[in-house]
């Protein structure tokens, strides 16, 4: 086991490289650019229960509320109106709960935007979308929402976590428009704007918890978004 694993990480480190240096080299993109009347900036589970409160609140998220905050002023400037929140919004006792600690209850603190997106002064333009699971579509009004603005081509994608909900939010994104074969779909999701948590294999095995190395599969998974036809950029401005 220990050959194989000592092969598996050799072989591993050419790709390794490959992925840093596209990672630092990532375009940035100018808001200026986007048809503002078709574009909406998304922002999945930018919550108390994520960012600042509960036992799935992390530092590494609650370092991405700014630049979210201030790529929603950016928007806003430049005419952009269409801002959904699709937030954790569980039922007590969700079965979500059976593979993550109970988090983001409805009525409770944690499932409230949190405070800096909250206190926009355009946040009464803000369309909260309710979810119950790591889905932003299943059993949501996102289809709904998409299905009554049409018009809506261009959605930029930020929170967390990189490899959970944004990453099934962007992918069910780019397949809904791969499968209604509208070319004119662009998924965008800003590096700098989307996070995961990070569980270091010590405190996991002391926690009796599963490990989640947060630097590796924020960028595998932002690679793997770019494998399917999501533009990731490194920044929105």
């Amino acid at each position: 086991a220990t050959n194989m694993s000592q092969d598996l990480i050799h072989k591993s480190e050419p790709f390794l490289n490959y992925l840093i240096n596209w990672q630092a080299t990532l375009p940035a993109l100018d808001l200026s650019t986007l048809d503002a009347s078709r574009t909406a900036i998304i922002a999945v589970d930018v919550t108390n229960g994520f960012c600042n409160t509960g036992p799935l609140a992390s530092p590494r998220v609650q370092a991405i509320v700014a630049p979210i905050a201030a790529l929603f002023k950016r928007a806003h400037e430049l005419d952009v109106r269409h801002f959904i929140l699709p937030q954790d919004t569980h039922e007590p006792g969700a079965v979500e709960f059976e593979s993550y600690a109970p988090h983001c209850v409805r009525g409770t603190p944690e499932s409230q935007t949190v405070p800096e997106l909250a206190a926009l002064p355009f946040s009464d333009q803000f369309t909260v979308i309710e979810k119950n699971t790591i889905s932003l579509a299943t059993g949501t009004e996102l289809a709904s929402w998409l299905d009554e603005h049409p018009d809506v081509n261009t959605f930029v994608i930020t929170g967390d976590c990189t490899d959970i909900c944004v990453y099934q939010g962007a992918i069910d994104l780019r397949v809904r428009a791969n499968a209604a074969g509208k070319r004119d779909v662009r998924v965008i999701v800003p590096a700098d704007c989307v996070d995961t948590y990070d569980v270091p294999v010590k405190t996991a095995k002391e926690l009796g918890i599963l490990p989640h190395d947060g630097d590796l599969l924020h960028l595998i998974f932002l690679y793997h978004m770019a494998l399917n036809g999501v533009e990731v950029v490194a920044s929105v401005r």
